[in-house]
């Protein structure tokens, strides 16, 4: 009898921590301290104040002169950056929240990261952000029509050496059609397996593996060993709260799945 009273009240503690773990994860003080930091992060660096004009990034310009810009072809690169920054944070705690509108903001977030990546000069935006974009649309339909949490499998293990092999493979084509010449090994090394966690995050995320933001969690260790090698501590700091959400992420999609567990 002793030892049924302890086991139910061990099952009553173990619901009670997940029900903290999903409260915690799902905290939309987490989504307001998120957009704040990024924010904060984007017009401390003034990427706000960065507009594409004549073939060229112009650095500093105030808001003031922005319709004068805009009127004569000028394109609000910066601006454009910094709200998609907080968008792109807002469908990612969607996506932690298990909710299909994060992949569907994904579609158009990629769109725009694209096109302004493009613009600061990564030439390559244009052979990689379409993969990212089919995988997002094939994320949001794969949600819609009810995908469910699960455990890796042997597809898991085949999408993850596909996902690299397509990392390496357009990087380095990048680097060959656009004639970006790099001799340091190491850095192109660590620009394909960077992209390649990426996307084995986003193909996780499609089709909703338990270890999808511990895949996420690397990428933002890759991001902070990245930022802090160049000393942009700004971005530090924003990689670091995109680890604590992934880490929160990971053990809340590990333990309580699917179940919609009530407050």
């Amino acid at each position: 009898m002793k030892e049924n009273v302890i086991k139910v009240s061990n099952q009553v503690l173990r619901e009670q921590n997940n029900v903290l773990l999903r409260k915690i994860t799902h905290s939309k003080y987490i989504d307001f301290v998120g957009v704040i930091l990024v924010l904060s992060i984007c017009i401390y660096n003034n990427f706000h104040e960065t507009i594409y004009y004549q073939g060229g990034i112009q650095f500093g310009v105030p808001l003031r002169d922005f319709s004068n810009y805009i009127s004569k072809g000028g394109f609000p690169i910066g601006l454009l950056s910094t709200i998609g920054a907080v968008i792109s944070l807002l469908a990612a705690r969607l996506i932690v929240k298990q909710r299909n509108l994060g992949n569907l903001i994904g579609i158009f977030t990629t769109v725009n990261s694209g096109v302004i990546d493009y613009l600061f000069g990564n030439h390559s935006a244009i052979i990689t952000y379409p993969l990212t974009f089919a995988i997002a649309i094939l994320a949001t339909k794969k949600w819609h029509d009810g995908e469910r949490i699960k455990k890796i499998d042997g597809k898991y293990w085949l999408l993850v050496f596909v996902g690299f092999l397509t990392s390496y493979t357009l990087v380095y084509l990048g680097f060959y059609l656009f004639g970006t010449t790099i001799d340091n090994v190491i850095f192109k090394h660590s620009v394909a397996i960077i992209f390649g966690i990426s996307l084995v995050g986003n193909i996780s995320t499609a089709f909703k593996y338990e270890q999808t933001f511990l895949t996420w969690s690397f990428y933002n260790v890759a991001q902070l060993i990245k930022n802090t090698i160049q000393g942009n501590i700004a971005n530090v700091v924003k990689y670091i709260f995109y680890l604590l959400n992934a880490i929160l992420a990971f053990f809340d999609w590990k333990i309580n799945g699917d179940v919609k567990i009530k407050n």
